[in-house]
């Protein structure tokens, strides 16, 4: 078997979970139905939020959608907006403890669909990010998982074969996507679960 060389994470629901009601709930607030008409909004649209994941859409021109969306202009400035929009996220400590163990054996790497919003105002400060060598982030690709470009862009940059790559996610197309392009992936469920895959793979944790 191919040893491994480099583990590379998703972020969201591995690392950082996050719940959009976060979000609803204080645009409800400010305005009764508005968090309610921007996640709909979203939902019936998801083609522009993945335009703005793979950055081909402007920040300024997703949140302008929002925002309209939600008929919060002129409530809220763009900046509170996407504050709210972007407090969404906590932090799987069992999983992020696992990282400086890792790392002592092993290249780590990030690589997550996300945007620029998120970045900025949700998790960009969080501390365990410097665990990793490089951070993958979609909008900054212009390419989302399971794309194959994206998980060759960790490759090009880590000089290392698929095969030598472990792959970390939740969601099963995006590990399956890494298999395809011959990754070690693991579809990440939980804690545990997580310890017995690495395990069974002899990573050394």
């Amino acid at each position: 078997m191919t040893e491994i060389k480099a583990v590379v994470f998703d972020l969201g629901m591995v690392l950082i979970p996050f719940n959009y009601d976060f979000a609803l709930n204080r645009l409800n607030l400010l305005k009764p139905g508005s968090g309610d008409k921007v996640m709909e909004f979203v939902k019936e649209n998801y083609h522009h939020f993945r335009a703005f994941e793979a950055g081909k859409m402007s920040e300024d021109e997703f949140i302008t959608m929002l925002m309209k969306a939600g008929e919060v202009e002129g409530i809220i400035d763009r900046e509170k907006f996407c504050y709210i929009y972007s407090e969404i996220f906590s932090i799987n400590y069992d999983v992020v403890e696992l990282l400086e163990r890792l790392k002592q054996n092993y290249r780590l790497f990030l690589l997550s669909n996300t945007n620029s919003v998120h970045k900025k105002y949700g998790y960009e400060n969080f501390k365990f990010l410097r665990h990793f060598e490089k951070l993958f982030l979609s909008h900054e690709i212009g390419h989302v998982k399971p794309e194959p470009e994206i998980y060759r862009a960790v490759e090009k940059y880590s000089g290392l074969k698929p095969e030598e790559h472990l792959f970390i996610d939740d969601i099963m197309d995006y590990a399956e996507g890494a298999r395809n392009c011959g990754w070690k992936a693991i579809r990440f469920i939980n804690y545990n679960d997580l310890i017995d895959n690495l395990k069974n793979l002899g990573i050394m944790i």
